[in-house]
């Protein structure tokens, strides 16, 4: 049992690692049928995923929230400035996502990123395979599967 969270009995036999696996899991799978749908990771999803990491990871495991709070900012950071950069290559949704997904994972966070980007470059590669660069080039992709396919395997990985 750890900090205020196991004082109030919202503790009590709940591993931080399991929950803040399935608030990811479950923000993740929601984000990738919409985006696939729809072509946009809604801010309320977002938001509410950060809101229920923060509070899961505070009641649960406060010791390791600031570092869980300063990996969502980084990852997702780092997805912004792509998204301001250039809009049309990555959107500011998939780095809302992101950040949740650091706020979930930690460390993690890193292969979760690094999962997804091998996977949208795979697409690309088929695209290119398949029809030519021009085609290539030209092609866009909801990329919430491949991110929600990266915090799969970086819960998996935190839960060995």
């Amino acid at each position: 049992m750890r900090g205020l969270g196991a004082a109030a009995g919202f503790g009590v036999g709940l591993d931080p690692d399991v929950v803040l696996g399935a608030v990811v899991v479950v923000v993740c799978a929601v984000a990738a049928r919409v985006d696939l749908q729809r072509r946009v990771i809604p801010n309320r999803l977002t938001a509410a995923g950060a809101v229920a990491a923060v509070a899961a990871g505070a009641a649960l495991d406060p010791a390791g929230e600031l570092a869980r709070v300063g990996w969502g900012a980084g990852a997702g950071g780092v997805l912004l400035a792509a998204a301001l950069v250039n809009p049309a290559g990555m959107g500011i949704g998939d780095a809302k996502l992101v950040a949740v997904i650091g706020l979930c994972l930690g460390p993690a966070v890193l292969i979760a990123v690094l999962v997804a980007f091998g996977l949208g470059a795979l697409y690309g590669l088929c695209v290119l395979v398949r029809h030519g660069l021009r085609a290539a080039r030209a092609a866009t992709m909801a990329f919430a599967p491949c991110l929600a396919a990266g915090a799969l395997t970086g819960t998996v990985l935190v839960a060995l």
